[in-house]
């Protein structure tokens, strides 16, 4: 059942700006990526206005600052980023909305297990209004589903995938990186890596759960989500 209490909420402090929304055209380098949130992130510290960043990559990995060298299985796949977010090897490519979250937490609530929390609130609303049941699990960062009509696991409980990841860094409580949610990827490019460290279970999409969704209809839910948790934001594009 979807949280209809305030446990994961951001809500900004009386008079705190609009978050700006901002949704990138065509695919964003993750170089590019990286050098605009440094950009926004220091001019967010200074006080300006907190920024989230709609964006789709090219196919890369990216490695957090707890990947294991063991979990890339595919160098030569793709292009790997060392990153300083949070977290261990993860996918991005077409098909996977990824959203960064530039946000000043002095002017919501300075807690960051309940930033991660809230954002995974945000997909799980988001899921919810396109009637998908996603989960989140106290040993393991991100959003899942169930997966019934899948075999079960060795410990005989029922197979999961992981639809939603999670992976963020903060400086001077202004936060950076953010989520990707699995629209419509190749979910073959995920084999090159072990996906956050955990080989046990699986990866899936709104397409693969039989949802034939496109990006800007996942956009729209996933912005009305967002401002459940977080507060007002305002169109730049």
């Amino acid at each position: 059942m979807l949280r209809t209490d305030l446990e994961f909420s951001m809500l900004p402090q009386p008079g705190t700006r609009p978050v700006r929304w901002r949704i990138a055209d065509g695919l964003v380098a993750y170089e590019e990526a990286v050098a605009t949130m440094e950009r926004e992130v220091a001019v967010i510290s200074d006080g300006g206005d907190e920024l989230v960043w709609l964006v789709e990559h090219p196919p890369l990995y990216t490695a957090g600052t707890s990947a294991n060298a063991s979990d890339l299985v595919q160098p030569d796949r793709f292009p790997v980023f060392a990153t300083g977010r949070g977290g261990e090897y993860t996918y991005h490519g077409p098909g996977q909305r990824v959203a960064y979250v530039m946000l000043d937490l002095k002017r919501r609530r300075q807690d960051v297990r309940a930033f991660v929390a809230a954002l995974e609130d945000v997909v799980i609303r988001t899921l919810d209004m396109m009637n998908v049941r996603g989960e989140r699990r106290e040993d393991r960062v991100g959003v899942w589903v169930r997966r019934p009509e899948k075999p079960l696991l060795a410990d005989g409980t029922m197979a999961e995938d992981k639809i939603a990841a999670l992976g963020i860094r903060l400086r001077k409580w202004v936060t950076f990186h953010g989520l990707s949610l699995n629209v419509d990827p190749d979910l073959d490019h995920f084999g090159g890596i072990v996906p956050c460290g955990i080989s046990a279970y699986g990866v899936t999409s709104l397409v693969d759960l039989g949802l034939p969704v496109m990006m800007a209809d996942v956009d729209i839910r996933l912005r009305t989500a967002f401002e459940s948790v977080f507060g007002e934001t305002t169109g730049e594009n």
